[in-house]
């Protein structure tokens, strides 16, 4: 009997891991991940997995004779994916040739600079004609270099009154435009991003934070503390970013780990934003729950509580992923802001991540990187996940019966998937079947679009239906007078009978 117990906690207990670490081999040698939702009432809701491991790349894997030290950014360009292995004072560049990931240069120094090598680079990015931007973080500088490592230019720290000079200027992340701008996430630095001309001249800040404060604070700061009392309490400011990613229009979007946890599902701490040009906020949000990522956890607490975002990539549909640090999750979002797809977990399994740090795409795979682990896990889209970004695809380009063909698909790999009802009330919309897209955003419980097809509806029936509808309104409008008109004749005749006979008598 006791040896039954025990093989029965063991079963449990591998059961249990086996949730928690969401890793199980599949038979063609990949790793499947842990795939949920959520339903209209915020309810978890599994589903076929979106993404799988394709592979796990460690240092011996890319045959390195100094293993990589606390990694802290991801670049691709083209089929080329950057390291900046940060620990090591050094930049890897790596090519991915038929799916194999090889080590083309370690890039330690920029020839001509002053200093020549890196202290703790913490990104990179290139521009069109491939020259290099290395935000070179403890060297207080982000250096520009051509492809061969020629020095160019330094964007260093603004001499400007808008720019504290008691800061230290430590850049943490770049991006570069497509004509040469570079914008500056710095550490210390709460009023925005540092936006630098192609000729390095400082420009000034965008899309700073919102100050966020407790009222009665304020009160009780400004009336009922004295000045060194004040002066010795933490001050009203902007939080800084946590990262940035700038898409293929130019918006940049920027990630948010400083806020209430009690602001997330009103929308105030707005974790995932799209910065246009003059720093606004301009991120679609069209689902019931703002992207937040998860939407249930434990309050005030740091291993169970809300997602931080830690970083963020945009396909070239607008589909954006994030990656979250408290519990390791990606999530991708459409451009209207609904949840994708979510998976991921803490550990160190496959597909797991024990310290998530940075996270890119090249095409429709995804490379995320841990900075404990010093690996980079590559997944690839499924068959359901490919499904989803067809239909998107599609319907982005004007193929909605196709999109809506698509979307059924996915339905028959997940029939409680909101978004394919919302996909395909959205093509047949666009069809003008608006009649059949309403039962879609019925069962979607999308009331938006519901009520936009509804009005479309109504519209178009008025339009087929308009004379019946004349008729029946010049009916009930007419033929109520004639009627009383007729008998109030018949009355006036009856009366001028009656009173003839009665004279003829």
């Amino acid at each position: 009997m006791k040896a039954l117990k025990k093989l029965l906690a063991l079963a449990m207990a591998a059961l249990l891991l086996t949730a928690c670490f969401g890793a199980l081999a599949d038979g063609d040698g990949y790793t499947s991940t842990y795939t949920y939702n959520y339903d209209y009432w915020g309810e978890v809701r599994e589903s076929p997995d979106a993404y799988r491991v394709d592979q796990v790349i460690y240092s011996s894997s890319l045959g390195l004779d100094v293993a990589m030290r606390k990694p802290q950014s991801l670049y691709v360009h083209e089929n080329d994916l950057y390291v900046c292995d940060t620990g090591n004072n050094r930049i890897l560049q790596l090519r991915r040739v038929e799916g194999v990931f090889s080590l083309v240069r370690i890039i330690d120094h920029v020839t001509g600079a002053e200093p020549e090598t890196f202290s703790s680079p913490s990104d990179i990015g290139l521009d069109p004609e491939g020259n290099l931007f290395i935000a070179d973080t403890n060297n207080n500088r982000v250096v520009k270099c051509d492809p061969e490592l020629n020095y160019l230019l330094s964007f260093v720290k603004p001499e400007d009154t808008t720019f504290d000079q008691n800061l230290s200027f430590l850049p943490s992340k770049i991006v570069v435009d497509t004509v040469g701008r570079v914008f500056v996430l710095a550490t210390n630095v709460n009023k925005g991003l540092v936006k630098y001309e192609p000729d390095g001249s400082f420009t000034g800040f965008i899309g700073a934070n919102t100050v966020k404060y407790d009222m009665w604070e304020y009160l009780w700061k400004s009336f009922f503390t004295t000045k060194e009392q004040r002066s010795q309490q933490a001050a009203f400011v902007p939080t800084e970013y946590e990262n940035i990613y700038i898409d293929s229009e130019g918006f940049i979007y920027a990630t948010n780990t400083v806020f209430s946890e009690y602001d997330l599902l009103y929308d105030n701490a707005k974790p995932i934003r799209r910065l246009n040009a003059i720093g606004s906020d301009i991120l679609i949000k069209n689902d019931r729950y703002p992207p937040i990522g998860d939407l249930q956890w434990v309050e005030s607490s740091l291993d169970y509580g809300p997602s931080k975002l830690k970083d963020v990539t945009v396909l070239d549909n607008d589909i954006y992923i994030a990656f979250d640090r408290t519990r390791g999750r990606i999530f991708g979002y459409d451009p209207q802001g609904i949840m994708l797809w979510a998976f991921g977990n803490k550990g160190n399994s496959d597909g797991c991540f024990l310290a998530p740090i940075s996270i890119e795409h090249m095409g429709y795979d995804l490379f995320c990187l841990d900075e404990n682990e010093c690996a980079i896990t590559v997944f690839t889209p499924t068959e359901y996940g490919s499904l989803i970004y067809q239909a998107s695809d599609q319907y982005l380009k004007g193929d909605y019966d196709g999109s809506a063909d698509t979307w059924r698909e996915v339905l028959k790999l997940n029939a409680n998937y909101n978004l394919a009802f919302i996909g395909i009330g959205r093509a047949l919309m666009r069809q003008e079947e608006y009649g059949q897209a309403l039962d879609y955003f019925q069962m979607a419980h999308d009331r938006e679009n519901y009520g936009r097809a509804y009005r479309y509806w109504r519209k178009e029936w008025v339009e087929k239906n308009v004379g019946w509808v004349v008729a029946i309104i010049a009916a009930l409008l007419i033929v109520p007078p004639v009627v009383r008109k007729f008998k109030s004749l018949k009355a006036e005749v009856e009366a001028h009978e009656q009173r003839r006979k009665a004279t003829v008598q």
